[in-house]
């Protein structure tokens, strides 16, 4: 199932190895706020530093506009020190004299974590001279970020035209696990979608009809598709400019896919709003969706404990207010309670299972939302394809 090189296929021994990691995590005054990205990559750190490589890490955070302060990768090499048993170390730069000077410096034993790739306007455009200077900081290149791999940036495409490149074991176990659910998925396969736009999933969906068994939807989508097949929504949030789309959709799927049944509605788009549960129907002008309701949930939760393979992306309602993440949790819930080999994946979704408290009863939480989207909609990953074949 993966063909691409991986670090198990390489000596590093005594080698400076360039990895891209995804750290780019939530900051809260400068600290770290969730842990999960950076805890994600420890095997594969901590296989090469017994492997006796010198480990150069590059990473972005947030979406900064040239060098931003509040968007440094300080904190984060800070906070790693704290993971690993060995030195950890901070250059100012991720190319330049201060990477360089930082890079050559380093030994076997020791990690150096490069500043935010994106201080950079060529990271992103795939600039050949960025991805010329990172690469040469290095004898080797491991990607191990499969949170940017449908990216084809200078950090993890880029540096693979000057560095043998190959996969780190997350990496590895990201693309196995998803590449499995679509390829070849224990039946019944669910899949469970959510969030605000259909059109951010429409390729999602429609690779998904050809494989899955049910496709249960919730979340601001759900509106559109309620529109299409002639709702009066009220104030709910609608995509237009899709309803032609999720009525072709609705056609084509039968009864693969599922629209909630009942639906949380509220008179204004705010925490402390009113709010009731009523059966999916007009929706009075004044008042919004903004949670599927407890017969959806039940429902979904039956199809959920059937399930052979249950992948989940995206929340079923306003996930930030709390009395309108009900349905995001119960089927949280749901899915941890389900005996289905389950991935979630999407910040929303991980976050409900981790408040759920039950993140270690699911199979695989997925680091990447929107990688793991292009893998649903059958797309190759730019950051995937730049590694070595085996």
């Amino acid at each position: 199932m993966f063909d691409k090189k991986t670090v198990e296929d390489f000596d590093f021994a005594g080698k400076r190895v360039l990895v891209r990691v995804d750290f780019n995590v939530p900051l809260d005054e400068r600290k770290v706020a969730d842990d999960t990205r950076i805890r994600a990559a420890l095997p594969t750190l901590e296989y090469l530093l017994d492997q006796g490589a010198a480990l150069i890490l590059c990473s972005h955070l947030g979406r900064p506009k040239g060098v931003t302060p509040e968007f440094s990768l300080r904190p984060v090499a800070e906070y790693l020190e704290r993971l690993v048993d060995a030195p950890v170390y901070f250059a100012e730069d991720c190319i330049g004299p201060k990477a360089e000077s930082a890079a050559r410096a380093l030994l076997p034993g020791q990690i150096l974590v490069l500043e935010n790739t994106r201080f950079h306007d060529g990271e992103k455009k795939n600039n050949p001279e960025v991805a010329k200077q990172l690469a040469s900081l290095a004898d080797v290149f491991v990607d191990d970020a499969f949170g940017t791999a449908h990216r084809a940036h200078a950090s993890n495409v880029g540096v693979a035209d000057y560095l043998p490149a190959v996969a780190g074991l997350l990496l590895e176990k990201e693309i196995r696990y998803l590449g499995q659910a679509i390829a070849d998925p224990k039946r019944p396969f669910v899949a469970i979608l959510g969030g605000a736009k259909v059109s951010d999933k429409i390729g999602v969906i429609r690779n998904l009809l050809g494989k899955a068994d049910q496709i249960l939807i919730g979340g601001g989508m759900a509106n559109t598709f309620f529109k299409a097949e002639g709702y009066a929504v009220g104030d709910s949030l609608v995509e237009e400019d899709a309803l032609e789309v999720a009525r072709a959709l609705l056609e084509e799927a039968g009864k693969k896919l599922r629209l909630p049944v009942d639906v949380v509605i509220a008179d204004d788009f705010t925490a402390e709003a009113g709010c009731k549960t009523i059966g999916m129907g007009p929706i009075p002008d004044g008042w919004r969706i903004l949670d599927i309701g407890p017969e959806t949930v039940a429902g979904y939760a039956r199809v959920i404990a059937e399930a052979g393979t249950v992948v989940w992306n995206g929340p079923m309602g306003v996930f930030e207010f709390p009395r309108f993440a009900v349905g995001t949790f119960e089927l949280a819930k749901a899915v941890a309670k389900s005996a289905a080999i389950s991935i979630i994946g999407g910040g929303d979704s991980v976050a409900a299972i981790n408040q759920t408290g039950l993140a270690e009863r699911v199979t695989h939480i997925s680091t990447g939302g929107g990688a793991s989207l292009q893998m649903l909609e059958g797309q190759a990953l730019p950051g995937l394809a730049a590694l070595l074949d085996k």
